[in-house]
């Protein structure tokens, strides 16, 4: 008698064409799931067709502004994974659109089809902190776990990795220019988690190994200082430049300026300066209760060991570490 096999899931995925998303779907791709994914610009999707085989990996239309193409993007879907979020404001595309409303809709739309839910927050959300952004995102999870109690959150805090946008940022301005600003004096204390574990913890939370309506918090297996993290990134492409210390009111001030700068990424907001006065890392209480990457059993990564993997473009030419990729 020949064994009956069963359709693989189908999974969609807000938001997984960015950084953490292409790390998202290759993991579900290995599992065997179908994915679908919900993006803005279909077209500028197609770098994930290879992370999968023939047919497994779709790409949908969605804008989280517009509820009726959140609710097409789910139909037929068996878990819905939601990793989008924005960290600067540009016209429609606010904190409250896409952090709260927008999650929200995400989340009913789930719903409304019986799926699970997995939903990407941040270590920091803050539904009574002064930063706009950790407002959004502590309300965005308070809407999930209302509309689905079981569903799965996950709070990773700075996120590293071949497209990150914290140390390949910095060693970027490394190559121009002379120094480096602290802000707040690099004191902010950061739990740095690669990618990959994400992605891996995520993946776990499809194949049902997340406790329901569990509040995950992801760091890495060491806490470093904001100073710490630039002499290592410094450290790693060669390069010396002055660290200049500037303190958390000026910094404020350099923000709102910049803010004005009609570019199409901001070099630094206000937000970003409300957020830098706040330490990023795992909770106590997380790690006790097992909510934590050790608690899905999964080995963290170090910046020690993944950086030197895609930073040795940025050192001085002709010199690269021995872990430059083939």
């Amino acid at each position: 008698m020949t064994a009956r096999t069963s359709t693989p899931k189908l999974v969609t995925i807000f938001g997984g064409s960015g950084f953490v998303g292409r790390h998202v779907v290759q993991a579900l791709a290995k599992r065997g799931y179908n994915i679908r994914v919900a993006v803005r610009r279909p077209d500028l999707a197609g770098h994930l067709q290879p992370l999968g085989n023939v047919g497994q990996i779709h790409a949908v239309q969605a804008n989280l502004r517009y509820r009726w193409s959140v609710d097409r993007a789910v139909e037929g879907s068996d878990h819905v994974i939601n990793l989008t979020g924005i960290l600067f404001e540009r016209g429609g595309q606010t904190f409250d659109a896409v952090q709260d409303f927008g999650a929200r809709a995400v989340a009913e739309a789930a719903r409304s089809v019986g799926a699970g839910l997995t939903h990407m927050s941040a270590i920091g959300a803050d539904a009574d902190g002064e930063s706009d952004y950790a407002r959004s995102k502590a309300r965005g999870e308070t809407a999930v776990l209302e509309t689905i109690p079981s569903a799965t959150v996950i709070r990773p805090s700075i996120i590293f990795g071949p497209e990150d946008q914290f140390f390949n940022k910095f060693a970027e301005m490394a190559r121009f220019s002379p120094f480096l600003p602290l802000i707040g004096g690099g004191e902010t204390k950061f739990q740095p988690v690669y990618v990959c574990d994400v992605a891996e913890a995520i993946a776990q939370s499809v194949d049902g190994k997340t406790a329901p309506g569990a509040v995950y918090e992801l760091g890495g297996p060491e806490v470093l200082s904001f100073k710490q993290c630039l002499e290592e990134m410094l450290q790693m492409i060669d390069r010396n430049r002055l660290l200049v210390p500037i303190p958390f009111g000026p910094a404020r001030l350099l923000g709102r300026l910049l803010e004005l700068v009609p570019l199409f990424k901001p070099m630094l907001t206000r937000d970003q300066v409300v957020l830098l006065e706040n330490d990023n890392t795992v909770s106590p209480e997380a790690v006790a209760e097992n909510r934590s990457l050790a608690g899905l059993g999964i080995q963290a990564r170090s910046t020690e060991a993944i950086l030197p993997s895609y930073l040795w473009r940025f050192r001085p030419q002709g010199q690269f570490t021995r872990n430059k990729p083939a």
